[in-house]
C-alpha cells in the first residue's frame, strides 16, 4: 500500500443528502469542522476543508417525480439551501463537491474500473429486505418485526441481480488495522462499537441498483443496466475531489490523503467499515481519523419530522445571529455525546457568556482607554505586560488550541472564558477609575489599560476560529492592523505584541434577549407594569407626565435612596416596612444618561428573566466602568419613574458621605435577586 502521507491537513464533513432541508445536525458537524480548519490555518498549516451534497439515489428521483421535475433540476433547486446556510454560518470550506459534478462522476467510474480489474466486483443474485428511506439492504437476522434496524421504518422484500463488492475479503485486514490503531476512531465508545460489529462475519456489499428500479445515479460503465449505489458513490467523494486537483489522480491525492472525517454517529458503520475496506482494495491508506459525534435532541428525544421537533438552523441564525449560534452549538455540550437543545439554554449563553462576560468587558476597557488617553493612546510599558497577565495567558490560553484539536470544543471555550473572567476580575481589582483620579499614578493607569487591551487582543486571536465575526469586531475596535486572514498563533500569540493602542469605543457586541428570545432594546427592556401595591413614599415632588399614574418621583433626578441626615424619621410599623421589596442586584452595564452630568443608566440583574433599567444620580461618585459587576441593593417594587427621558424601574440604596454617595452592598457573595431581610 503506497504511503501518501503529506503535511496537508485534509478535513471533511459528510456530503449531505439533498432530499430535505438542512437541519441542526448538518450545522453542528460543519461548524465543528470549520473551527478545526480555522485553528489549523492559524497554526500556519495548509488546510483543505471539503464539504458538499449527495445528489443521487431513489429518494431524490421519487421526490423529483412528485414535483414534476427532472432529478437534476430538482437537486439544482435544493442546493442553494445548503450553500446559503454555510454562508450564514461563516463556513470557510475550500471546496464544495456535488456528486452530479463531472469530476466526481469520472472518479467513480475510475474506481469501478480499478475494482473490476482486481477481481473485487462480481454479479450475483440477491434477495433481502430493503429500506427505502436509508436506501439500504438488510439480511433476515438484521430485521425484526418487519422494521429497519437503523431508522425503524417498514422494509420490503426485494429479489434482484446486482453488482457486489467483495468486502468480506478484507475483514481480517480491517480488524488487524484497528487493533494496532485504536486512535483511528473516536471517541473511544465508537471504536468499541465498531470492534464489536466486526466480530460478526461481513457480507459482501451490493454496490448497484437496477436502472429499471432506480434510474437516477452514476452509470456503471461495464454494466449498462445498473447505476451505482448511492452510498458507494457518496463515500468516494473524499478521493474523487483530490484526484481532480492534479494532473493524475495519484498526484492530486498525494497532496492531501489521508483525511480526517467528521461525521454523525448514525453513519459510523459506513465510514468505519465500508470505507476503509474500499480504500484497501484501491491500495490506499485508511483515513487518518474518523470522529463520530452525537445527536442533538429535544427533551431527550432524537429530532425527527414525525415528532415535529426538528430545529431549523436557518431560522436560528436569522433570529439570534451567526456567532451566537456557532457559540451555542459548540459550548453547550460535549462533542461526541448527545446534546439537548433548548431555546432557554441558548438565550442564557447569549446573555451571560457573550453579552455580559465578553461584551461588557470590551465596552468597559475601550471606554476607559478613550476617556483617559484620548490623544496619546495607550503605549506598551517599558517593562512589558504585568506578571499577572503573562501567567494567565500562559496557563489558560494554550489549552484552547490543544482542546480544539482534540475535538473538546466545549472545554476549549471554557478555557477561553476563564481568561475572559480573569480580565474582568483584573478590571475590578486594579480599578483604573481610581488610578485615573491621581495624576501621579498615570503611568500605572496606562500599564493597567495596556494589559487589558492586550488581553482583549489575545481573546480575539483565540476566539477567531469559533466566532470570526466577533473576533473581527474586537480587532477593529482595538485598531489592530492584523486582520482575521493574517492571524497566527506564532506571530500574535505572545502578550506584549502591540506597541501602541489607539482604540475606538466599542458598541454592544451582542444583543441581549428576553425569555422569549426577543431582543431587548438598547435602553433596556420595555418597562414592566408596576405591581399594584403601596410603596415607601419618597420625598414629596411632582410626578413627570410619563408617570402621572404612579406615586410621586423623587424631587432630585435620581433613583438613589440615601440614608437620612439629622433627626431620626418617625417610627413605622413592621407591616409598613414589609411592603418594601429589597433585592440584591448585579450591575451588568452602566452608561451616562445623555445631557446629564449626574445620572447614570444601569442595567441591573435582580434574578428576573431580563435585567432592569435603573437611573441613579451617582455619576459624581462612580465612573460607569467601576459599577459593572458590583452587587447593589435595589428597591424592587418601586413604581417606574421617567428621568431625563429614561424610565427607571427601581431604586438603589446608598449612604451619604463627605465625597458624595456610597452604594450599599453585601459583605459576602450573593447572587442576583437575593432577598434582603
Amino acid at each position: 500500500m503506497a504511503d501518501l502521507r503529506t503535511p496537508w491537513f485534509y478535513l471533511t464533513t459528510p456530503i449531505y443528502y439533498v432530499n430535505d432541508i438542512p437541519h441542526i445536525g448538518h450545522a453542528y458537524t460543519t461548524v465543528a469542522a470549520d473551527v478545526l480548519a480555522r485553528t489549523r490555518r492559524q497554526e500556519g498549516e495548509p488546510v483543505f476543508f471539503l464539504t458538499g451534497t449527495d445528489e443521487h439515489g431513489q429518494k431524490v428521483w421519487q421526490s423529483a417525480e412528485r414535483h414534476g421535475l427532472s432529478p437534476q433540476l430538482y437537486v439544482d433547486r435544493i442546493l442553494p439551501r445548503f450553500r446559503d446556510l454555510w454562508s450564514r454560518l461563516a463556513i470557510s470550506n475550500d471546496d464544495f463537491v456535488r456528486t452530479t459534478q463531472p469530476r466526481h462522476v469520472k472518479g467513480v467510474s475510475e474506481v469501478l474500473a480499478r475494482l473490476r480489474e482486481k477481481g473485487d466486483l462480481y454479479e450475483g443474485s440477491y434477495e433481502g429486505w430493503y429500506c427505502l428511506p436509508d436506501e439500504r439492504f438488510w439480511t433476515d437476522k438484521d430485521v425484526e418485526n418487519g422494521l429497519c434496524p437503523d431508522c425503524h421504518r417498514p422494509v420490503e422484500r426485494i429479489s434482484e441481480t446486482n453488482i457486489f463488492f467483495r468486502m468480506s475479503r478484507y475483514q481480517d485486514w480491517l480488524v488487524s488495522w484497528y487493533e494496532s490503531h485504536p486512535e483511528a476512531i473516536r471517541p473511544e465508545s465508537r471504536y468499541n462499537e465498531i470492534m464489536g460489529f466486526l466480530k460478526k462475519p461481513l457480507s459482501d456489499l451490493c454496490i448497484s441498483r437496477p436502472k429499471s428500479r432506480v434510474p437516477w445515479g452514476i452509470p456503471i460503465p461495464f454494466a449498462p443496466d445498473y447505476v451505482t449505489y448511492v452510498w458507494f458513490d457518496a463515500l468516494l467523494n473524499y478521493i474523487t475531489v483530490p484526484w481532480s486537483l492534479g494532473a493524475t489522480p495519484e498526484e492530486g491525492l498525494s497532496r492531501l490523503w489521508p483525511a480526517v472525517h467528521l461525521i454523525g454517529k448514525d453513519i459510523l458503520t459506513t465510514h468505519a467499515v465500508y470505507w476503509p475496506i474500499l480504500l484497501a482494495a484501491l491500495e490506499l491508506p485508511p483515513p487518518r481519523l474518523i470522529f463520530a459525534h452525537g445527536w442533538w435532541t429535544v427533551d431527550g428525544e432524537k429530532m425527527s419530522k414525525s415528532r415535529g421537533n426538528v430545529v431549523d438552523p436557518v431560522a436560528l441564525v436569522d433570529r439570534f445571529g451567526t456567532d451566537p449560534v456557532r457559540f451555542f452549538l459548540l459550548r453547550e455540550g460535549q462533542f461526541g455525546q448527545d446534546v439537548d437543545f433548548s431555546q432557554e439554554a441558548l438565550i442564557n449563553r447569549i446573555n451571560r457568556d457573550l453579552a455580559n462576560d465578553l461584551g461588557n468587558l470590551l465596552s468597559r476597557v475601550t471606554a476607559m482607554a478613550c476617556r483617559y488617553f484620548p490623544e496619546t493612546g495607550v503605549a506598551r510599558p517599558a517593562s512589558g505586560c504585568s506578571a499577572e497577565l503573562l501567567e494567565a495567558a500562559v496557563s489558560l490560553l494554550p489549552p484552547v488550541r490543544k482542546r480544539t484539536e482534540s475535538f473538546e470544543f466545549h472545554r476549549a471555550l471554557g478555557s477561553l472564558w476563564e481568561f475572559v473572567a480573569f480580565l474582568n476580575r483584573f478590571v475590578d481589582v486594579r480599578a483604573p477609575w481610581v488610578l485615573a483620579r491621581d495624576p501621579e499614578r498615570r503611568e500605572e493607569l496606562s500599564a493597567v489599560l495596556y494589559d487589558l487591551l492586550e488581553g482583549l487582543r489575545l481573546v480575539a486571536l483565540y476566539l477567531a476560529p469559533f466566532l470570526p465575526e466577533t473576533a473581527g469586531k474586537i480587532l477593529e475596535s482595538l485598531e489592530v492592523p492584523a486582520g482575521l486572514s493574517l492571524l497566527s498563533y506564532a506571530a500574535h500569540g505572545r502578550p506584549g505584541t502591540e506597541a501602541l493602542y489607539r482604540v475606538r469605543p466599542a458598541g454592544p457586541l451582542f444583543q441581549k434577549r428576553d425569555a422569549q428570545g426577543n431582543p431587548l432594546a438598547e435602553e433596556g427592556e420595555k418597562p414592566r407594569k408596576a405591581p399594584r401595591t403601596e410603596t415607601a413614599e419618597p420625598s414629596a415632588g411632582k410626578a413627570s407626565p410619563e408617570t402621572a399614574q404612579s406615586p410621586p418621583a423623587p424631587t432630585s433626578p435620581s433613583s438613589v435612596a440615601e440614608a437620612p441626615e439629622g433627626p431620626a424619621a418617625p417610627p413605622i410599623d413592621y407591616a409598613d416596612f414589609q411592603k418594601v421589596l429589597l433585592r440584591t442586584g448585579v450591575v451588568r452595564e452602566a452608561v451616562p444618561v445623555p445631557k446629564s452630568k449626574k445620572l447614570l443608566k444601569l442595567s441591573v440583574d435582580i434574578g428576573e428573566a431580563a435585567p432592569r433599567t435603573v437611573v441613579a444620580g451617582i455619576a459624581g461618585s462612580y465612573a460607569p466602568e467601576e459599577l459593572v459587576g458590583k452587587t447593589v441593593v435595589v428597591v424592587a417594587n418601586l413604581a417606574p419613574a421617567t428621568l431625563m427621558g429614561v424610565t427607571s424601574q427601581g431604586m438603589l440604596l446608598a449612604a451619604s458621605t463627605e465625597n458624595g454617595v456610597s452604594l450599599l452592598t453585601v459583605d459576602r457573595p450573593a447572587g442576583p435577586g437575593a432577598g434582603i431581610r
